[in-house]
């Protein structure tokens, strides 16, 4: 086993204990190993990426929140909130009786508020995290599509298990609509079937271009200063001005954006599993 920093290859134009990274071929891109023949193979990598890092650091950050607060609630069950406490509970209470409750029902909520806490304060504090530039931040977690698609996958697993007989029964065979919609092609039970699969498909794409579209912008007004200044060393500094003051101003747009998207998933999410759980009305 070798552990060491993808900064020993020097931006991919150095080798480092017969490491390298590959400029062509198959392997381009990725982390080759040259054996003594001069043959160039594939070792199992398992690097520890930006993002994955970022990915600990936040679940970290969630653990020592989580438990500390927990602690406190059994030591001092019947005092007043006090510092982080006092800051989480609010939000708690609001993913319980703004989204869980109204969704999913005064009577059925519980068992997954586990996961719409763990999913709400996940994507909020993954967001902020995203916006500092330096270290701890500095990863766009949210923004990486992969992570809101495992987000996506876990609601639509969850939602999938816990659909009802009355839940399945809509989607095969929708009462109130005519027959010739469902037979002999069924158009009706076509689309509900793929509304299934398209629910975690817009959970996934939403928080994902959302969080992106807002770094983007900020990435093009930061790049307006480079592309002035090559033109000209005057043009740089004067459109410098300008784009910092806008950059700044998405900075504040994107701490509201991070909050509304966590809130946006929990909710659709909550939703789904509101409509899994709705028995059929006579």
């Amino acid at each position: 086993m070798n552990v060491f920093s993808s900064s020993k290859f020097h931006h991919g134009h150095e080798s480092y204990k017969g490491f390298s990274l590959a400029h062509e071929g198959k392997y381009k891109g990725k982390v080759v190993e040259e054996m003594s023949n001069g043959e160039m193979v594939r070792p199992i990598d398992i690097s520890i990426t930006k993002n994955i890092l970022s990915l600990f650091i936040g679940v970290t950050i969630m653990l020592l929140l989580f438990i500390s607060i927990a602690r406190r609630y059994k030591n001092n069950p019947n005092k007043a909130p006090k510092g982080v406490q006092a800051f989480v509970e609010p939000l708690i209470l609001f993913v319980r009786d703004d989204i869980a409750k109204p969704a999913i029902g005064d009577h059925k909520y519980e068992k997954y508020m586990p996961f719409l806490l763990t999913v709400f304060f996940f994507i909020w504090i993954n967001n902020m995290l995203g916006l500092i530039p330096i270290f701890p931040g500095g990863a766009n977690l949210t923004g990486n599509i992969s992570i809101t698609l495992v987000l996506a996958v876990l609601t639509f697993i969850i939602t999938t298990v816990s659909g009802t007989k009355d839940y399945w029964m809509h989607i095969i065979n929708m009462p109130g609509v005519p027959w010739w919609l469902k037979f002999p092609v069924p158009l009706m039970p076509f689309i509900e079937i793929m509304g299934v699969f398209l629910k975690p498909f817009v959970l996934m794409i939403r928080l994902f271009a959302n969080i992106t579209a807002g770094h983007l912008i900020i990435l093009g007004f930061i790049s307006l200063i480079f592309i002035f200044g090559a033109m000209n060393p005057f043009g740089g500094y004067g459109i410098s001005i300008m784009s910092m003051a806008f950059s700044i101003f998405m900075m504040f747009i994107e701490l509201l954006v991070a909050f509304i998207q966590a809130y946006v998933f929990t909710l659709l999410s909550a939703m789904y599993f509101g409509m899994a759980l709705e028995k059929a009305h006579h």
